[in-house]
Parts: C-alpha cells; structure tokens; sequence
C-alpha cells in the first residue's frame, strides 16, 4: 500500500524539479531523464491532480535511478538547496506545562508515544534550534 504525498510534499517535489531542471548537466547528457523531467513539468504547469503528479514524479525518480543518480529527484543535497524548501523533523513532547525532558522523534503515520509521567499522549511538533 502507498500512502499518497501530502502538498507539503509535492510542493517539496516542485521545488526539487525546478532544481533540477536548473541543472542543465543532469538533464541535457541523458534523453530519458530529460523526457521524464518535460512530462513532470508539463503536468505541473497545466495544474493536474495530486495522484497524476505523484505517479509522474514516482517515474521520474525512477528514471533518475536508473541513470545513476543515486538520489533520485529528492535527495539530500538537492531538497535542502531547493529555494523555499526547508528540512525538519517532527518530535514528541510532553504536553503538560511542566514538561518531562523526554523528547523523541515523532513518525507521521504512527500516533504520538504515551508519556507515563502525566499519563497523557505526548504532542508532535517541529524540532526548534538548539533542542
């Protein structure tokens, strides 16, 4: 089963498109990227839906794959240089005003970890500076 891209993460995917499309090198040397890059770009541009644009930019990571680009359309380098797109993490904290200095990494599908210390469910958020 796959879980569909929230528009956090198409706009994450645009941005990584614009990127490389920027990057004239990635996409002029290899005719099958470049072909896979202008059907992402024309659906982008003509606003077609979520799922059409997901399995388009699910081919074209595959297409970037296969040409040896290991990353794909979203790696590390390239999603934190798009312009606009900014990495975070999601944590768990205890939701009490005193809080328990309990703090862990919180994933997206999975409900918020149980703080035994205030018997209630921890809160997710985005971890700041300097936590």
């Amino acid at each position: 089963m796959t879980v569909p891209l929230d528009p956090a993460g198409l706009a994450q995917r645009a941005a990584a498109l614009c990127v490389l499309l920027s990057s004239s090198d990635t996409v002029r040397r290899r005719p099958e990227v470049q072909a896979a890059a202008g059907r992402a770009l024309a659906l982008l541009r003509s606003g077609s839906d979520a799922d059409a644009l997901t399995a388009c930019y699910g081919h074209l990571d595959h297409v970037l794959r296969q040409a040896g680009i290991a990353g794909g359309l979203v790696s590390g380098s390239r999603g934190a240089t798009a312009p606009g797109v900014t990495t975070h993490i999601k944590v768990a904290v205890c939701p009490a005003p005193a809080r328990c200095s309990r703090l862990e990494r919180a994933r997206d599908l999975l409900p918020a970890p149980h703080c035994a210390v205030h018997d209630t469910r921890m809160h997710k958020r985005r971890l700041r500076p300097g936590e």
